[in-house]
């Protein structure tokens, strides 16, 4: 049997009723309907025939993709209008439309004068009542704070009953304290101490002469801050005598503190602290300290980055090694640029990624950074080559991405844990279409985080955090559970709508989103190593690239040793500057240099160096 035109006419009766049947499956109607075809295979005659609208073409890339490569066929977008679609997107009688734009309107504060005068006398025209709604309506869009926050307050932003606009300051109780910093602060500041120029512990008062005078246990504390290049320099004049008779020169001898290096290690450790730590630049710091009298071009400071890095690489790999012994480890990746980075032959991934692993284990934290063509899984598999086989599974967590699995040789396990705030923030992210359902979850997602702040509070171990949250945070997963498998068992949420992925992907990942309830020392999110990923994308917007794989991976060992300080809460000038001065012994021992323990090796050598 042969029927003319079928397809074109079967695609208008599909059009004429697809809007009404949306409405009675899923509470609303659908206006737009698209469509792609692959122009090298077909011409799209049926789509055409029946009024479909070329639109343009694709991309040729994917909602993952990393670069503006294509990577896949080149597709024509076609699209068919369900409503009649003018300028103003005029509403139809019993159903809801898109918000016209509202039209341009000049209006000064003169002429709204006039029109509020004016209504006292009589009824406002209709051409005041539209300025003056205008000017109204830009207002409030004016004073409307952006939420800057996904808190569940903010995201759905409903206030509760009888709250009113008004500021976090005037809402909320003011602040006890006077919000400065005291002096135990300043950890890193010079102390001094200073006698009382005529008195000593238990001499008699000048005063009264009558009592005896005694130290008191707090003494007065003043702070005093003063300002500097972030790199300072000495300038040292030795005076030169000549003889008249002979011609020799004598020379005055250098002071004992003066270094054979023009740079010494607090100069390497200041310039990767502010490249890796701060994210400036070198010419940034080339300009700064040209404009304060200390030419340093940015050329020179690589060239002490570059040789500070070989000299202290030990420190880097020894965190590797231990990193891989860890119980948990997050890892995640971000896009990162490198001007001139060689692939393997037959590589045809385009993308360059900075991937972020964070290793904790008895509260200890490891950061690690390694820039290239691999991504978060492939560099989490090479970090744990080296962990101990008699140790048990780690934990890994991260987002749900293929990408962020390590391919691990057979026999090797790894139990895997999902980043439940990428779950949360699905819903984040569509709650002002969805307010309600989504108050719902965010709510009780809510909970968990509030029973896991308690079990930090209350300092359970593993063991114990597991069974507080099978008892508090069980039953609130498993009542949040039935209700997601209503929403879409039920028909109440469309499955392609933006509720209905959120939903879709808790209960597809549901398993390893929920892993807290079945392993001990199981993290509920991803957060910590995406704040230790903020420090590449900082310094990926200041710097914009690298410009070869190996300024990269100075950057990494930089930004691991920086990171893993910052985690620990040493002091990360004072640690690379140690590291340099004591290279032999790093050398020799990298596990006694780590940023948790290197003080303590310090306080054992140097007595021995002093005494010898």
């Amino acid at each position: 049997m042969r029927v003319k035109h079928l397809a074109s006419h079967i695609l208008g009766q599909m059009a004429a009723r697809i809007s009404e049947d949306w409405q009675q499956m899923y509470g609303h109607p659908i206006y737009f309907l698209e469509t792609f075809v692959d122009p090298e295979r077909f011409r799209g005659t049926c789509y055409r025939a029946a009024n479909w609208v070329v639109l343009g073409n694709t991309t040729g890339r994917g909602k993952q993709s990393n670069s503006y490569i294509p990577n896949r066929s080149i597709k024509q977008v076609l699209g068919y209008p369900l409503i009649s679609v003018d300028k103003t997107f005029p509403p139809a009688a019993g159903e809801s439309r898109m918000k016209p734009g509202r039209r341009r309107m000049d209006v000064n504060l003169d002429e709204l004068d006039k029109v509020l005068d004016g209504a006292r006398q009589a009824p406002l025209s209709e051409a005041d009542y539209d300025k003056l709604k205008g000017a109204l309506h830009a207002l409030a869009a004016m004073i409307v704070r952006p939420r800057t926050s996904e808190k569940t307050r903010a995201a759905v932003e409903e206030m509760a009953a009888g709250e009113t606009c008004e500021t976090a300051a005037d809402s909320e109780s003011p602040c006890t304290g006077h919000g400065r910093n005291g002096a135990q602060a300043f950890a890193g500041a010079q102390k001094i101490a200073i006698a009382h120029p005529a008195l000593n512990h238990g001499d008699r008062c000048q005063e009264c002469g009558k009592g005896n005078v005694y130290g008191q246990k707090e003494p007065r504390v003043l702070v005093r801050i003063v300002g500097q290049a972030p790199l300072a320099a000495t300038v040292y004049s030795l005076e030169r005598l000549r003889c008249g008779a002979c011609g020799l020169v004598f020379t005055a001898q250098e002071p004992e503190e003066v270094g054979p290096e023009k740079y010494d290690e607090t100069a390497a450790a200041m310039i990767a602290q502010l490249k890796y730590g701060s994210a400036t630049p070198f010419y940034r710091l080339e300009q700064l300290e040209a404009q304060l009298g200390i030419p340093l071009p940015a050329a020179t400071q690589w060239e002490i980055v570059e040789e500070t890095a070989e000299l202290i690489k030990p420190a880097r790999d020894e965190l590797i090694r231990q990193a891989a012994q860890g119980k948990v480890l997050h890892n995640d990746d971000t896009s990162m640029r490198v001007l001139k980075l060689k692939r393997p032959e037959g590589n045809a991934r385009t993308g360059v990624f900075t991937s972020g692993i964070v290793s904790t284990n008895e509260g200890r934290s490891i950061a690690l950074f390694f820039t290239g063509a691999q991504h978060a899984g492939e560099n989490l598999a090479d970090v744990l080559k080296p962990r101990a086989a008699e140790l048990p599974a780690p934990i890994q967590m991260c987002d749900a991405l293929s990408r962020n699995m390590p391919k691990l040789p057979g026999g090797v396990e790894i139990l895997v844990a999902n980043c439940l705030a990428h779950g949360r923030r699905q819903f984040v992210e569509v709650a002002a279409n969805f307010p309600s359902e989504c108050r719902y979850v965010l709510e009780m997602l809510g909970q968990i985080y509030g029973h896991d702040a308690e079990a930090r509070e209350q300092r359970l171990g593993p063991e114990q955090r597991l069974h507080f949250h099978q008892q508090h945070s069980g039953p609130v997963i498993e009542q949040l559970h039935g209700w997601l498998e209503a929403q879409l068992a039920q028909k109440k949420t469309e499955p392609n709508s933006g509720l209905g992925k959120a939903i879709t992907y808790l209960l597809r990942h549901w398993r390893p989103l929920t892993a807290f309830l079945r392993v001990a020392g199981s993290p509920l999110d991803n957060n910590i190593v995406e704040r230790a990923l903020k420090r590449a994308v900082v310094h990926r917007k200041n710097a914009l690239f690298y410009r070869t794989r190996h300024g990269a991976q100075v950057g990494d060992l930089f930004m691991s040793l920086i990171h893993t300080c910052q985690l620990c809460g040493a002091n990360s000038f004072d640690y690379l500057t140690e590291l340099q001065r004591h290279a032999k012994e790093l050398a020799a021992n990298p596990a006694e240099w780590m940023p948790w323990n290197y003080r303590e090796t310090l306080a054992r050598t140097e007595p021995v160096s002093h005494s010898a």
